[in-house]
């Protein structure tokens, strides 16, 4: 696999094969996320609303299987996420919790997370379109604008050094072997909650397919650090840095170079567009009346905010970070499930029924 990705890295430089890479696995993961409906609020509000049914049954498969699939692939030595900044770099736990709750606040208010609403906009929907497009402006806002002063207050009250002290294997002196038995307990539990819920072999296959797309990443992004001179990161699916770089791609000129996050998003988009075609789902939504306005808009930003805040919304920081056993992924994780059940159980039930087809 690297002797291929050396030749291609000399070939054609380091920055084209990113993107090929990040396109393809956009395109995957776009896909399967549309096919399986893979939504984190839903699973929240499924847990919350004790159904424990088939919305659950995705985001474990898909979870179980990003864990499974990049402990393998690190204890193989097939991958080091030593260098990814969801461990080597200095993080923030007071941030990941407060930013996490936010953001479950907010995908219970826009009915879905960031990737959700990426998903939907291809599917028509054009109240996830524009929260997709609040979202982004809030995400540039606390990175580098008016929001980064309270974003950095926030942060700086608990934080965690890099390394080791990052890592929860780490902290708890385990490695990827004890990391793929604990991925294997959770397959175990998506496969239970699967065929409770009588899942069809589709949703089997989408959410089994949207966590491979996220461990892919990872090997991806790693095996091409190794086989380019060029400093490359090694990193994983997130959809809160790639939503504002787009967003500064559009507004200012030069754009920066078209790598792995710049070619990924717009993939996702597209490969949710041709499930949503192949499927005939695809149809024009959009707002009620002005209050569901305001309600997505608020939740948009505290969804954009709060994934800044967390290190990632929830497949950034979630998924891919929850699957390295980063710290204070994990904590943004627990903050989202408790933010979004909290919200669902206070924000009135008609509110939420804005739509007559469920959007997750």
């Amino acid at each position: 696999m690297t002797p291929d990705l050396t030749t291609l890295v000399e070939l054609h430089d380091t920055v084209p094969v990113l993107a090929a890479g990040g396109a393809a696995i956009g395109l995957l993961f776009g896909f399967f996320a549309q096919h399986s409906r893979f939504c984190l609020r839903a699973a929240v509000i499924d847990v919350w609303r004790g159904r424990f049914g088939e919305r659950l049954s995705v985001w474990l498969l898909a979870f179980a299987t990003a864990l499974l699939a990049v402990q393998a692939l690190m204890l193989a030595g097939w991958l080091d996420v030593g260098n990814a900044r969801q461990m080597a770099n200095r993080g923030s736990l007071s941030g990941a919790l407060a930013g996490g709750v936010l953001f479950g606040v907010g995908m219970v208010m826009t009915r879905g997370c960031a990737s959700r609403l990426l998903v939907l906009s291809a599917n028509g929907n054009l109240r996830a379109l524009l929260s997709g497009l609040v979202f982004a402006v809030t995400v540039q806002a606390a990175l580098g604008g008016v929001l980064a002063p309270l974003r950095t207050e926030i942060a700086g009250w608990w934080v965690v050094d890099g390394g080791s002290a990052r890592s929860l294997l780490g902290r708890l002196g385990l490695g990827p072997a004890q990391g793929l038995a604990f991925g294997a307990v959770w397959m175990a539990a998506a496969m239970w909650f699967a065929l409770r819920a009588g899942s069809r072999w589709w949703t089997w296959a989408g959410g089994i397919g949207t966590g491979l797309a996220v461990a892919l990443a990872w090997w991806f992004t790693y095996a091409v650090s190794r086989a380019s001179f060029d400093p490359v990161a090694v990193a994983g699916l997130t959809f809160s840095g790639p939503s504002a770089q787009w967003l500064m791609r559009v507004l200012t000129s030069p754009a920066p170079p078209f790598d792995f996050d710049a070619a990924m998003l717009p993939a996702v988009f597209a490969g949710s567009a041709l499930s949503a075609l192949a499927r005939r789902e695809f149809r024009i939504e959009g707002f009620h009346n002005g209050l569901t306005m305001v309600r997505y808009i608020a939740g948009a930003v505290a969804m954009g905010f709060g994934s800044v805040l967390a290190g990632g919304c929830a497949v950034g920081a979630g998924m891919t970070g929850g699957a390295i056993f980063s710290v204070t992924a994990w904590l943004a994780l627990l903050g989202m499930w408790l933010g979004g059940g909290l919200m669902d159980r206070w924000l009135p039930e008609p509110a939420l029924q804005t739509s007559a087809r469920a959007t997750a």
